[in-house]
């Protein structure tokens, strides 16, 4: 049975770069396309990208069976540290991978974790 994991992580990109450029990564890395029809079937997922004085602060909310949740991490990292995308108007956007780790759901991330377990 599916549980909802997060993935945090931290980026450092220009100022004007798409910071939705590693949260698409790790969708290519998943699904195997950005644009795909839903439900994700590695692992349904939501990345939230927020500007923060550090870089890019990235929590990938994920729904895996347990034994699958470190393989899903792998693919994470591995999207997020090629850093680069190129994007659908063929702009790259470069980035560079400054931290990575587990983290818990947050309060305000359950609604939505249950979400993705049901996808």
């Amino acid at each position: 049975m599916r549980q909802a994991f997060v993935h945090e992580a931290v980026v450092e990109m220009a100022y004007d770069g798409d910071i939705g450029a590693p949260g698409a990564a790790v969708t290519v890395a998943l699904c195997g396309h950005w644009d795909h029809p839903s439900p994700c079937s590695a692992a349904p997922h939501h990345t939230d990208a927020v500007r923060t004085e550090q870089g890019v602060r990235l929590r990938i909310l994920f729904a895996a069976d347990p034994d699958n949740e470190h393989p899903v991490r792998r693919r994470v990292e591995a999207a997020l540290a090629t850093g680069q995308l190129r994007g659908p108007d063929g702009t790259l956007t470069h980035w560079r991978l400054c931290a990575s780790r587990s983290d818990a759901l947050t309060s305000s991330e359950l609604d939505h974790g249950e979400r993705l377990t049901r996808s």
